[in-house]
């Protein structure tokens, strides 16, 4: 067994995982490891080719490799060591992390610990797709794999189920290889996606999206042969009588996406149930003392950019409670400390940080149910209102950020954010 201590063990080297270390590395940690099990560094962004990343966080336009890229030379250049093909199989409230790699079992001993797992695509088993079990079915990220990095097409006659933003994506890559794109099957009476990949994606090219259906049954010995969709009602149940049969040879699967938290809930941390990812104070810390989570494995992010803004943020936390333990030891940094819990309220999915430990400014961040034009969100504590803000448009496919101050007087148990209609 090879032992070894370290400062910060980041686990996970996508986006979130390098962004972190960097930020602690920068805030003056000496040593931070990134252990990740894939062969290669920067998770699923190798895969995506199409352009669209950095924008918003650094004013380039890059494609997800060259996004990718430019994290990893960074990481490489102010000293962050990249250990690959290596899996975390357990870690503790000790902060003891238990990995294994081809020169063999690995018991780490870290200050502070920050999850960037990332997250899983939903499959059939999920949604409970009935039919038979052909070959030709692939969740909407395996394809895109498949095509950008192993130059192999999944199929030539294609149904897509799902408008989320891959599986947008993957409908106009198909189309540019050559295949026919059949449609896009949505159960929700909106796309689940952000509006410009419906427009770039499928308005451009006139692909089908047939909202408020579902796939009610899926034929083929061998290979994938029909899939017989269906009109669902206002409780999402399929409707008798409407059924339509789609001949097929292949079908993408675009149902949503797991934070990955398997070793989350094994070392005892807090899971919220709304968003399927670690219940956070306004330091990302989670339920265990020195430990951070950021990334999709904290909750499902539509925007890189966004996501590596706040795993820096994440790595910033994790430098000063590393700091605090060593030069102030009477200072506490973990969840014992909370005095106010976030509450989604009317329209609201989930908030995060479900907890806050301290006063100051605080961002909070939000998705709402469904779609709507107009309006009013209302932050309020004990029924008093503390922030109010009209939103002129509101979609479950955008993540929403505000900033509050916590202040003494306002801060009473626990904080609603709500939506009333404008």
């Amino acid at each position: 067994m090879i032992e070894k201590s370290v400062d910060i063990a980041v686990i996970g080297g996508g986006p979130a995982g390098l962004a972190s270390a960097i930020s602690a590395k920068e805030s003056g940690v000496k040593e931070v490891i990134i252990f990740d099990r894939n062969s290669w560094s920067g998770g699923i962004l190798p895969q995506c080719i199409h352009d669209g990343f950095g924008v918003e966080e650094t004013g380039l336009l890059m494609t997800g490799p060259e996004y990718a890229e430019k994290y990893i030379k960074m990481a490489e250049k102010i000293g962050v060591k990249l250990l690959n093909e290596t899996t975390i199989i357990s870690f503790n409230k000790k902060r003891e992390i238990n990995a294994v790699n081809k020169n063999g079992i690995y018991k780490i001993k870290a200050k502070a610990i920050v999850l960037a797992m990332g997250c899983r695509e939903k499959t059939r088993w999920n949604v409970m797709i009935p039919g038979d079990r052909p070959s030709g079915i692939y969740t909407a990220g395996v394809a895109q794999a498949l095509i950008n990095l192993y130059n192999i097409l999944p199929g030539r006659n294609v149904l897509i189920l799902g408008s989320g933003d891959v599986g947008l994506i993957m409908a106009r890559r198909l189309k540019l290889e050559g295949a026919n794109i059949l449609g896009v099957v949505e159960i929700l009476p909106y796309p689940s996606g952000l509006p410009r990949n419906v427009v770039q994606c499928l308005d451009d090219y006139d692909i089908p999206l047939f909202l408020k259906h579902t796939i009610t049954s899926i034929v083929g010995k061998g290979r994938l042969k029909q899939v017989t969709i269906s009109q669902v009602n206002e409780n999402l149940r399929p409707i008798s009588g409407t059924e339509k049969r789609i001949e097929c040879d292949t079908l993408l699967l675009s149902v949503g996406l797991n934070p990955e938290n398997e070793l989350s809930k094994v070392a005892g941390i807090k899971v919220d149930t709304r968003t399927g990812g670690p219940i956070v104070n306004q330091d990302f810390e989670t339920t265990i003392s020195g430990v951070f989570a950021c990334g999709n494995c904290l909750q499902v992010y539509d925007n890189v950019d966004i996501l590596s803004l706040d795993a820096k943020k994440a790595g910033e936390s994790a430098a000063k409670f590393i700091y605090y333990q060593k030069n102030k030891k009477n200072i506490q940094l973990n969840m014992g400390q909370t005095f106010l819990n976030n509450i989604p309220g009317n329209g609201i999915s989930y908030v995060i940080p479900q907890r806050i430990s301290k006063f100051g400014d605080i961002q909070l961040t939000f998705r709402v149910k469904k779609p709507n034009e107009l309006s009013n969100l209302c932050v309020s504590s004990n029924e008093k209102t503390i922030f109010e803000k009209e939103l002129l448009c509101v979609n479950p496919a955008i993540m929403n950020k505000i900033n509050i101050s916590i202040t003494k007087e306002t801060a009473i148990k626990s904080l609603e954010v709500k939506l009333n209609d404008g």
